[in-house]
């Protein structure tokens, strides 16, 4: 999965777990995080996001996350 040369690589990140409480967002158990992957724009990881998120829509306690790595690689940066 390689970005096309003309255009700039947003790298996210989507992970999750169980929350130790719905009022936050500390988890549960740090050793048994979902890390999903990491993508290389928004969409492909809302896609994932999504997927993880209805398959455990019955565990009200487990939630899935996107983080903008990109802008934590280069907080200088035009936001995208």
């Amino acid at each position: 999965m390689s970005a096309e040369p003309d255009q700039k690589q947003l790298l996210h990140l989507v992970f999750g777990g169980e929350l130790a409480s719905l009022d936050g967002v500390t988890f549960k158990d740090l050793s048994k995080l979902d890390i999903v992957g990491i993508f290389p724009n928004y969409a492909s990881a809302h896609n994932a996001w999504k997927a993880k998120a209805q398959q455990t829509v019955d565990q009200a306690q487990t939630r899935y996350f996107v983080v903008h790595l990109h802008r934590l690689l280069d907080p200088d940066a035009t936001k995208a």
